[in-house]
C-alpha cells in the first residue's frame, strides 16, 4: 500500500540513439554551411545578368530549405515516450474519478453521414468508466433534423449496446467497427455470446435501416415526430445559418424513466445541441460550437475532464478516459497538464498510405520530440483537456489538483425542463458579445486552425501538455480517399498555420519568453508549411529548364564542392527512409510520402499562400471546407488498389501536372542531345546533379503521367486539365529554348 501511495501514475522515456542522431544532424549541417558558401562564393561565376539573378535564386532556395531543416531540428532532438499506469490509477483513484464530459461536432449530413456520427457517439457512449460520470453532447452546426433522429434511434440502442460492451469487453466500441472485425475474425462459439450477439446486431441493423431510409427519403418517419416532442423545434427553423438554439436532453438521471440500461444501471448523460444563427452574426466555425458546448455542458454536468472528437473518428480503445487521467491526476507533474493530446490515426489508409494521410514522421516523431520541449501541439480531435485551462485559467505554481469535491452534479434543485431553458440561452449567438469568449475564454477565433491557436495560449499560460501514443490505438478516422480532397485538406491547414504566423498568435512573438525556444521552433515548422511552396517551386522548375541551355547551376561531379551536395542528397534520403521503416511504413509507402509532399509543396501550399495574401489586401473571406466521408463506390475500388484518384478538374491539379509535363519534356531533351549530340555524355560529369533531380521529377509524377495519358477510368485526369497542362508546359519550353 505504502508504494502504491507513492508510485508515480505515468513514466516518461526518452529515446534512444540520440546521440547517434545529433552527431549525423551537425554533419548535415556542416554540409549545408559549405552549400550555402558554395553559392555565394561562385555568384560571380554565373553567366550574364540574368544567370546572376538564376543563382541568386538558387542561394535563397537552398538558404530557405537549410533554415527550414534548422527548425525541424527542434523536435527531433529530445524524443520522449509516455507510458501510464491504469492499475495504480484504480487502485488509488476508483472512488474520486472525476466526471468526463465528450463533445463530438458534426457539420454537414451530407458529407459526414449521421450512422458515422451515431457509431462515434456510441463508441464514447461505451467507455470502460462509470456511466454516471461520462456525459456526451454531441454539436450539430447543421441543425439536421435527420442526425437528431439518428442520436435518437442511438440512444434507445445504447439501452442495449452498453451493458453488451461491458458484459463481453468488446473492443472495439463504434457498433459499425466491432461488426466489421468480427467477421474478418475468429470469434467464439459460446452460445450465450453468439445469441446475445444476434440479438444485438439485428437491432443495430434494424436501426441502420431506419436512418438511411429517414435519409434517403430527406424527412423523419411520421411516428417518430410525434412521439418525441423535440421535433417541434424545427417548427421555427428557416435554414442552416437562419435558426432558434435547437436543443434537447436524450438521457438523464433526472428522467427516471429514460436514464437507465436494460440491466438496469445509469446511463451516460446524451445531449443534442444546435446552436442559434443568425446571417448577421458570425458563427467562428468549429471553434463556437466548441465554446457553446463549454458553457452548455457547464450548466449540466461540468465534467472536469473534456474530451472533443471529429463526428469521424469513433473510439478504438475502451481504456482512453482512464489513460488520459494517470496524467492529469499525477500526484507530482498531474497539475501542469492542461490537455492530453492522443495520436490521430486512420483506419481506410492503404497498405502503402497512397496520399500519406497517417503522416508517420509527426505522429511518431516530431509530436514525441515536441513533448520533449514542454508538451505537442492541440489537433482539434482525441484531446483531452483539463476544462479549468480550457476556459482560460492561467497556471501558478500555486495550483493544484483538488480531486476530492464531490462532483455529484451541482444541480440538483433544477428540473430537468429548467435546464434545458438555462442551456438554450447558453448557446444563443449574440451570448459571447462583450465578453472573453473566443479571445481569452474558450477555443480562440480568428484563424481556420483553431485548435493550433488555443493550445499554443494555453501553453503560452504556463500549462503543459502530453503526447500519448497507445498501443492499441485511442481512435480511428476516416482519410481522404482522392488527390483533390487531400489536396484541399492541407490547403485549409497550411493556410491556417500561415494566418497563425501573421496574426498576434505567431509562435515568433506571441510565444516568445513564455514557452521554451524549442517550442517556438517546432510550432514555426507547421506555420512555414506554406512559405515553403516557393522554394520548392523554384527547384522543381529552374533547374529541369536551364537543362535545355546546358548551363549547370550545380558543381561538377570532379569538383570538390560536389561532396557536400551529395552527402545532404543522400544522407538525407537514407535517413528519412529509415526514420519512416522504423515508424512502422514500407519502401512504397516511404516513396508515396515523398510524392505527396512535393504535390502539397507545389500545389496546396501555394494556393494557401496565395488566398492568405488575398485575404490580406480584404480580396477574399475566410471559408471553412470540411472533408467529405463519402466516396463512390468505383473510386473506392481504385483507392484499395491504390491507384490514384483525379477525377475533378482544378487549378492545383493543372499546377501539377503542368510542372510534371515541362520535367518530362526537360528530361526528355536532354537524354535525345546525350545519344544524338557527340559528346553528349559529357553531361554525365557537369550537370550530373540537375539530370538527377529533373529524373527524379519525372520519376515521382508517374501516377499524373498515367492519368494523363494512359488510364481511361473516371478518376484519371480531366481532358480539359490535360489540354491546358500540355499546352503550358509546351510553351514554357519552347519559350524558353529560344530565349
Amino acid at each position: 500500500m505504502g508504494i502504491t501511495e507513492h508510485t508515480p501514475l505515468f513514466e516518461t522515456k526518452k529515446s534512444r540513439g540520440r546521440l547517434i542522431y545529433r552527431s549525423f544532424a551537425t554533419s548535415l549541417f556542416v554540409c549545408i554551411c559549405f552549400v550555402w558558401i558554395y553559392r555565394i562564393s561562385h555568384i560571380i561565376d554565373a553567366k550574364g545578368e540574368d544567370g546572376k539573378w538564376v543563382w541568386l535564386g538558387m542561394l535563397g532556395a537552398e538558404f530557405w530549405f537549410g533554415f527550414y531543416w534548422v527548425l525541424t531540428q527542434a523536435f527531433r532532438w529530445n524524443l520522449v515516450f509516455r507510458k501510464p499506469f491504469r492499475n495504480i490509477l484504480s487502485q488509488r483513484y476508483e472512488r474520486k474519478l472525476p466526471g468526463v464530459d465528450i463533445f463530438v461536432c458534426t457539420a454537414d449530413p451530407d458529407i459526414e453521414p449521421p450512422m458515422m456520427v451515431i457509431n462515434t457517439v456510441l463508441s464514447v457512449m461505451a467507455y470502460d468508466y462509470p456511466t454516471e460520470k461520462l456525459n456526451v453532447y454531441l454539436s450539430d452546426d447543421a441543425g439536421s433534423q435527420i442526425t437528431f433522429y439518428a442520436l435518437l434511434e442511438a440512444s434507445n440502442f445504447a439501452k442495449h449496446w452498453i451493458p453488451f460492451c461491458r458484459k463481453f469487453k468488446v473492443e472495439p466500441r463504434s457498433p459499425a467497427a466491432y461488426f466489421k472485425s468480427i467477421v474478418s475474425s475468429s470469434y467464439s462459439t459460446h452460445s450465450d455470446q453468439t445469441k446475445e450477439l444476434t440479438a444485438i446486431k439485428k437491432l443495430y441493423n434494424e436501426m441502420e435501416r431506419r436512418i438511411e431510409d429517414a435519409t434517403k427519403f430527406g424527412g423523419v418517419p411520421k411516428e417518430a415526430r410525434l412521439k418525441h416532442k423535440g421535433f417541434s423545434q424545427w417548427d421555427s427553423y428557416s435554414s442552416r445559418r437562419d435558426h432558434d438554439t435547437i436543443f434537447e436532453i436524450l438521457l438523464h438521471r433526472k428522467d427516471p424513466e429514460n436514464s437507465k440500461d436494460v440491466d438496469g444501471f445509469l446511463l451516460p448523460t446524451l445531449v443534442y445541441l444546435a446552436r442559434e444563427k443568425r446571417p448577421q452574426y458570425f458563427h467562428n466555425f468549429k471553434a463556437g460550437a466548441m465554446n457553446s458546448l463549454l458553457r452548455v455542458s457547464s450548466n449540466i454536468s461540468d465534467g472536469k475532464i473534456i474530451l472533443n472528437v471529429d463526428c469521424d473518428m469513433y473510439s478504438n480503445n475502451s481504456q482512453s478516459v482512464r489513460d488520459a487521467l494517470c496524467f492529469f491526476m499525477d500526484e507530482e507533474k498531474g497539475h501542469k497538464i492542461a490537455y492530453v493530446q492522443f495520436r490521430q490515426i486512420f483506419e481506410n489508409v492503404t497498405k502503402n498510405d497512397l496520399y500519406g494521410s497517417n503522416l508517420l514522421a509527426i505522429s511518431e516523431v516530431e509530436f514525441p520530440g515536441a513533448d520533449g520541449c514542454g508538451g505537442p501541439l492541440y489537433v482539434g480531435s482525441g484531446c483531452f483537456h483539463r476544462r479549468e485551462s480550457l476556459c482560460g485559467l492561467k497556471f501558478s505554481d500555486q495550483y493544484r489538483n483538488n480531486w476530492n469535491v464531490n462532483e455529484d452534479y451541482q444541480f440538483k434543485e433544477t428540473s430537468l425542463e429548467e435546464l434545458k431553458e438555462e442551456s438554450k440561452a447558453l448557446a444563443s449567438c449574440t451570448y459571447e458579445e462583450n465578453t472573453l469568449w473566443g479571445k481569452e475564454m474558450g477555443l480562440r477565433y480568428g484563424c481556420p486552425v483553431e485548435d493550433v491557436i488555443t493550445g499554443l495560449s494555453i501553453q503560452c499560460q504556463g500549462w503543459k501538455s502530453v503526447y500519448y501514443n497507445p498501443p492499441r490505438k485511442a481512435f480511428l478516422g476516416l482519410a481522404p480517399t482522392t488527390l483533390p480532397q487531400t489536396l484541399v485538406q492541407h490547403k485549409r491547414w497550411s493556410e491556417g498555420d500561415l494566418q497563425i504566423l501573421l496574426s498576434k498568435f505567431s509562435p515568433a512573438w506571441y510565444g516568445f519568453g513564455r514557452i521554451s525556444l524549442a517550442l517556438q521552433m517546432g510550432y514555426s515548422i507547421y506555420c512555414l508549411w506554406a512559405p515553403s511552396s516557393f522554394a520548392t517551386l523554384y527547384y522543381s522548375i529552374i533547374p529541369s529548364l536551364y537543362l535545355l541551355k546546358g548551363i549547370p547551376l550545380f558543381p561538377k561531379m570532379s569538383s570538390p564542392w560536389f561532396i557536400p551536395f551529395a552527402y545532404i542528397i543522400v544522407g538525407e534520403a537514407t535517413y528519412s527512409l529509415l526514420e519512416f521503416l522504423f515508424c512502422g511504413g514500407t519502401f512504397q509507402g516511404w516513396w508515396n510520402e515523398l510524392r505527396i509532399w512535393l504535390y502539397k509543396r507545389t500545389s496546396s501550399y501555394l494556393f494557401a499562400c496565395i488566398d492568405t495574401i488575398l485575404k490580406l489586401f480584404g480580396f477574399s473571406d475566410s471559408t471553412f471546407v470540411i472533408t467529405s466521408k463519402v466516396t463512390e463506390e468505383e473510386a473506392s475500388k481504385r483507392y484499395e488498389k491504390e491507384i490514384m484518384e483525379f477525377g475533378t478538374s482544378s487549378p492545383m491539379l493543372t499546377v501539377l501536372a503542368t510542372l510534371a509535363l515541362l520535367n518530362l519534356f526537360c528530361f526528355l531533351s536532354v537524354l535525345k542531345d546525350a545519344v544524338l549530340r557527340e559528346g553528349g555524355f559529357g553531361i554525365c560529369d557537369t550537370m550530373v546533379l540537375q539530370v538527377l533531380l529533373c529524373g527524379f521529377l519525372v520519376l515521382i509524377n508517374l501516377p499524373i503521367y498515367q492519368g494523363l495519358f494512359l488510364r481511361k477510368d473516371n478518376g484519371r485526369l480531366p481532358g480539359s486539365v490535360a489540354i491546358k497542362s500540355v499546352l503550358l508546359a509546351l510553351c514554357v519550353v519552347t519559350f524558353f529554348s529560344f530565349a
